[in-house]
């Protein structure tokens, strides 16, 4: 049985430090204002979103850019990387991304953005570089804590950080690459404490089955409807199946679920591609329900849909 449901909540504005991918926590920075009407270039790192707002912290400088997103705007990658076409580079536009961004400066000091690019292996870097970092933390912490009892942590310290040195490593030949870097730190946009829900749904596939019912694009008509009438929104689509198939054909049936509602909401429901932020599939993985029943593998072959809002950034920013 197909069952799809939608849930709506109340907008709440709450100030709220600006994270970036959760531990990635800094400092209030200064903000750099562009002139209007002439011509600037900045490069950062993403620290968050807000619709088409895009603030950008200048590591050298130690300041923080807004980058306005257009209709006109130009988004490209560097280089090519696995899994993903070359229509879907504005849904690259995440917290944790380095970007270059050229355009215009407006008469709120942010930039038009005429042209955005960034290259996938160094985000990829810089996520297995923080997990290594929070997985140090988390080996000395557990070390001191069992030092008095006699019992070594040394050695579990030091295979936590190669791991996540070899995790770097790989990521910098382009082995780890945009929606997987995200995976590898197991955290979605939702998942930070800027951003809260303001819609989400739920969409439901028969077994190794990617297609859209009628009643899915119901769902999804109404999501966008809501989502288009929500200042500054955001949408997430992730994707995942049971765990009755093999890994590579899981994977392959969550990533086919999330690009047919990607397809979706950008071709028949004209949400523009840069407010969709990196759908992907996560396999067997989040699974909702036991997968030891029929019922439960149901609900874990789904994909969830949310409408977000950053609360912690002036929504007139």
């Amino acid at each position: 049985m197909r069952l799809i449901t939608i849930k709506t909540q109340r907008l709440l504005y709450l100030p709220a430090l600006i994270l970036l991918l959760a531990s990635f926590a800094h400092a209030a920075t200064p903000t750099k204002k562009f002139e209007a009407g002439k011509k600037a270039k900045v490069t950062g790192t993403i620290v968050s979103r807000n619709g088409d707002l895009v603030v950008v912290k200048v590591k050298k400088e130690g300041t923080s850019s807004i980058v306005n997103i257009t209709d006109s705007t130009i988004i490209k990658r560097e280089k090519s990387f696995r899994l993903r076409k070359a229509d879907m580079d504005a849904t690259a536009m995440l917290p944790g991304l380095t970007i270059s961004a050229e355009g215009v400066g407006n008469s709120k000091g942010q930039l038009d953005a005429d042209k955005i690019t960034f290259n996938p292996d160094t985000f990829a870097v810089e996520v297995a570089e923080e997990q290594q970092i929070e997985a140090n933390k988390s080996a000395a912490a557990n070390a001191q804590a069992t030092a008095n009892q006699g019992v070594s942590a040394a050695g579990q310290a030091q295979a936590s950080a190669n791991q996540a040195g070899q995790l770097a490593t790989a990521a910098g030949a382009g082995v780890v690459m945009d929606a997987e870097a995200i995976s590898l730190v197991n955290k979605r946009v939702s998942n930070l404490g800027d951003y809260q829900t303001v819609v989400e749904a739920a969409l439901f596939f028969e077994p190794d089955q990617s297609s859209l019912s009628a009643a899915d694009k119901k769902v999804l008509d109404k999501l966008a409807a809501d989502a288009m009438s929500t200042q500054n929104y955001m949408i997430e689509i992730a994707g995942y199946a049971s765990s009755t198939g093999t890994k590579a054909q899981n994977q392959k049936l969550s990533d086919e679920r999330a690009a047919a509602v990607t397809d979706y909401l950008r071709n028949s429901a004209n949400v523009p591609m840069r407010r969709i932020l990196a759908p992907a599939g996560y396999g067997a993985t989040h699974a909702a329900a036991p997968n030891s029943d029929p019922e439960g593998r149901d609900i874990n072959r789904r994909v969830d849909v949310k409408v977000l809002v950053n609360k912690g950034l002036d929504q007139a920013i």
